[in-house]
């Protein structure tokens, strides 16, 4: 990512400039990538970042003994990933019990810390269990069960729903999709879409990890995200080497 801090590092100096954008050749460019040194284990913390947050158990498993990085626990990333993968399936119930598996019910209560309160999941998240449940009314819809769908609203959600009002207007739009035949009719039939499932469960990912203490989105899809942002400030005021394709990272020259 060096391209990135030495991009920022150049927005400053080129707003001193005239209208007239400078032109940077790829020698030059190069050069001062160079000169920007990173610490290999910064980067190495960095990728290590990424495969825990987004569940790659056997990549982060390989790299932690190629790099030398800080040890792992991957029984950690396995439940998470399993919890995950439920919610992704519709297996709401199963991904509920696995999330309720990783609280600490089994340890003495004078034995656990403060912090470890931040580990009842569901018991301090309203809103992710209720989203949970939300899943659940929407997989039963999927699967044709109209009255075990109406009970289930009744008995679990709208109870839920009488206490805020934007569970209320989410319940509301789960059950007019009983009031379509053809959802594909349906002002929300997005709900039945694979994105709603993949929404739910990166919602529950990332509630597991903050009670793990880890952070719940990976930092480098946000530096890449930087580094887009600080070429097109750069755009305004030079001409210069771009990374054009983030998959290579390879220089491009500019356009002329």
């Amino acid at each position: 990512m060096s391209l990135f801090w030495f991009v920022v590092g150049q927005l400053n100096p080129v707003e001193r400039m005239s209208t007239s954008k400078k032109v940077i050749t790829r020698a030059e460019w190069e050069k001062k990538l160079n000169d920007v040194k990173i610490r290999k284990e910064d980067m190495n913390k960095l990728v290590m970042n990424f495969l825990v947050t987004e569940g790659y158990v056997e990549a982060a498993e390989k790299f932690r003994m190629e790099s030398g990085t800080e040890h792992i626990d991957l029984a950690t990333i396995t439940d998470r990933m399993a919890v995950k993968m439920a919610v992704q399936c519709g297996n709401v119930e199963d991904a509920i019990e696995k999330v309720n598996d990783l609280n600490p019910e089994d340890e003495p209560w004078e034995m656990l810390l403060l912090e470890d309160m931040e580990f009842w999941i569901l018991d301090t998240n309203p809103q992710l269990f209720f989203h949970l449940q939300q899943q659940r009314l929407i997989e039963l819809i999927r699967n044709g069960k109209v009255e075990e769908a109406l009970e289930f609203a009744q008995e679990e959600l709208a109870p839920r729903g009488e206490e805020n009002p934007n569970f209320l207007e989410e319940l509301e739009r789960t059950i007019a999709l009983l009031a379509f035949e053809d959802v594909s009719n349906c002002p929300v039939g997005e709900l039945l879409g694979i994105s709603q499932r993949l929404k739910t469960a990166s919602e529950v990912n990332a509630a597991i990890l903050t009670s793990q203490s880890h952070e719940k989105d990976p930092k480098l899809p946000s530096l890449l995200k930087m580094l887009i942002w600080a070429q097109n400030q750069l755009d305004e005021k030079a001409i210069y080497p771009h990374i054009n394709d983030l998959s290579t990272a390879m220089l491009e020259d500019p356009a002329t």
